[in-house]
């Protein structure tokens, strides 16, 4: 058996508080040479503090930090901080420090040695002896042409000009050069905060591959991508209320894992119940004089009490009630939209009925944000129409949060003054309300400029949720949301049955939320596909190629680190568990088209609709089947799988 190589940090009994708040309560861990290390947890619950007392960037109360003698730990934060007046290039290049030292090395080394030809040996000896130290060390820091990779690394993330002024890029594109800085650096270990964040799709599932199969360093992900700790981490700690808890493999194994230890602390619980309710009862029998022996117990019993049950993990609850809709809820007619001279929209035709839910996707800077401006009216087509049905109404839930005031509170963004918000005619107390959003007590109070990235999406929810609509847009929702509150807006979309557009880059919030995608192609083309973000892998246009998303399917992994992974992922499981009602109700809409279309009154005055009847029920049939297709392709990797 192999040993374990040896660790870059070692952390123990960390612990950090913030007044009588304890974020790291104990925490011990070690992150091994080459290891892919996941880490999870709810917003505040304290992972990029973890992340900064490893990178020795924070200083803990309490514990032991021990690095290895020479590794090289860089940490990515959620919000770097570049010069203004530097270049993608120069930034890059500037992570190099080690690399760009031993290249001077060599330089000097060698231009010493072509300038002592009549000198002694033993000079020239030295000169020889320290070029090959520093090539050496060249070698070992990347290889001789690190400045070409830092131009090739900063194309793979899109940004293309990388001589252009730091100052003059958006928050999203400095990300992609800190996150190049950190990559084309290649430490021992890299510890990247929320690395997907502000990244198209393509860019994403490149990464993606990029740290499982290329990457050599240790890694530690904060991030929400789902797809990516199950690809890339093989091993899960979560952050939970002061303690890390670990699990072996990527976030199936994690959701499997939580689940079993969540079980294990519920029985527990339910055992120490038991305990209590049994010696409450005995003492209450017994005489007042005490044995030794009576004593005994009783102070067990006392000790069981004392002892706090596990707390409750803190969940979103999200709820919404939406006005009565009819069958169609939008149509956009040979629309064309045009920014700055550059038509990003090119006769798009689609009819969104109640109940789809429609993913949209593309590059950035495609066009996504446009679209979703257009059909609230704040843009104005070039040509085309966008036509609302005759009861929509749109809630728009824009990238920026735009709507709330940073220089209000929480309670004064959601109710204004007032102490009651209404969920369709539900009357609720704000206090209340906003405690579903975990807002309590002073929080409520705090201005939302104040807030985390996270904390502002929470607010503009719950601001949002309180305006009656049937139809959301949403562009970026899953930006910096937890994993708890991710969770709980997929649940609201899917059990509300409404009607939705979602501008998102979260791959598993897609495959498990979307019954539509609008891919942004080439020329402003928008093309429709039937099916969650899975469907329009397979049948996007270069799927003849062999290029697949990263998320499900196996790849090339170097030898040392296998991975058994099942036919089956968990989002095809859920999706399999879900897919037979779906067909049930499709076959029941085919059904009942073809009814209406046997129906005589239909054609009476001229029979003006059977047209749009019988495109309904084409459509109608055309998902019936697809599902179909899909719940046959499920169940045959299911039978992989139990194979």
């Amino acid at each position: 058996m192999s040993e374990a190589p040896p660790p870059i940090v070692t952390a123990r009994g960390l612990r950090v508080a913030y007044g009588p708040r304890v974020i790291l309560d104990g925490v011990s861990l070690a992150v091994h040479a080459g290891e892919h290390v996941g880490l999870l947890g709810a917003n505040g619950s304290g992972k990029s503090t973890l992340a900064r007392v490893l990178a020795g960037l924070t200083t803990p109360d309490e514990g032991e930090l021990v690095c290895r003698r020479d590794a090289r730990v860089v940490y990515l934060p959620q919000t770097p901080e570049l010069d203004p007046a530097s270049t993608p290039r120069r930034a890059v290049l500037d992570g190099l420090a080690r690399w760009r030292e031993a290249r001077r090395r060599y330089q000097e080394a060698s231009e010493a040695i072509d300038d002592t030809s009549d000198v002694a040996d033993d000079r020239l000896h030295a000169l020889l002896k320290e070029q090959a130290a520093a090539a050496g060390d060249i070698e070992r820091l990347g290889g001789w042409e690190l400045d070409h990779r830092a131009e090739e690394m900063l194309g793979h993330l899109g940004l293309r000009d990388a001589d252009a002024r730091l100052g003059r890029l958006s928050g999203g594109e400095l990300r992609r050069v800190a996150l190049a800085r950190v990559l084309v650096a290649g430490p021992d270990l890299a510890i990247l905060d929320e690395p997907t964040n502000h990244l198209d799709l393509p860019t994403v599932e490149w990464l993606e591959r990029y740290l499982d199969e290329d990457f050599g360093g240790a890694l530690l992900l904060i991030t929400h991508d789902r797809y990516l700790i199950d690809r890339v981490a093989r091993r899960t700690l979560e952050l939970d209320q002061g303690r890390l808890w670990s699990y072996p493999g990527g976030y199936e194994a994690f959701l499997a894992g939580k689940a079993e230890r969540l079980e294990q602390q519920a029985r527990e619980e339910a055992n120490r119940q038991r305990f209590l309710r049994r010696e409450l009862e005995w003492l209450r029998r017994q005489p007042k004089a005490r044995t030794t022996r009576q004593k005994a117990r009783t102070q067990r019993a006392e000790a069981a009490l004392e002892r706090a049950a596990p707390a409750a993990e803190r969940q979103v609850r999200l709820e919404a009630v939406g006005p009565r809709s009819g069958k169609s809820i939008l149509e956009l007619r040979e629309l064309c939209l045009d920014i700055a001279g550059r038509r990003l929209v090119s006769g798009l035709d689609f009819t969104m009925t109640r109940g789809q839910r429609v993913g949209v996707v593309g590059p950035n800077g495609c066009g996504k944000t446009t679209l979703l401006r257009a059909i609230v009216g704040e843009l104005e087509p070039g040509e085309g129409q966008v036509v609302p049905g005759k009861n929509t109404r749109i809630s728009y839930l824009s990238q920026t949060r735009e709507g709330l005031d940073p220089e209000k509170s929480v309670l004064e963004n959601v109710a204004g003054r007032g102490l009651t918000v209404y969920l369709g005619e539900q009357a609720i107390d704000v206090h209340s309300y906003l405690a579903r959003f975990l807002f309590t007590g002073a929080a409520l109070r705090q201005p939302v400029g104040a807030l985390s990235g996270g904390e502002r999406t929470r607010v503009a929810l719950a601001r949002l949720l309180t305006r009656p609509a049937n139809l959301i847009l949403m562009d970026e929702p899953t930006n910096d949301l937890d994993l708890p509150t991710l969770s709980s807006l997929e649940e609201l979309l899917l059990e509300l049955g409404g009607t939705a557009i979602v501008v998102t880059h979260d791959r598993y919030f897609l495959d498990r939320v979307a019954t539509d995608i609008l891919a942004f192609e080439e020329q402003g083309r928008v093309v429709h596909y039937v099916g969650n973000y899975d469907t329009y892998l397979q049948l996007r246009p270069d799927a003849s190629t062999g290029e697949r998303s990263a998320t499900r399917r196996a790849s090339a992994r170097p030898p040392d680190r296998p991975r058994k992974r099942r036919a089956l992922s968990y989002a095809e499981g859920q999706e399999l568990e879900s897919i037979v009602p779906r067909i049930e109700a499709a076959e029941a809409r085919v059904a009942s088209l073809e009814a209406r279309l046997g129906d005589p009154s239909l054609y009476q005055d001229g029979g003006g609709e059977v047209s749009a009847v019988m495109q309904e029920l084409e459509r109608a049939k055309a998902e019936a089947a697809r599902l179909m297709e899909r719940w046959e392709e499920l169940e045959a990797k299911r039978a992989l799988d139990e194979g």
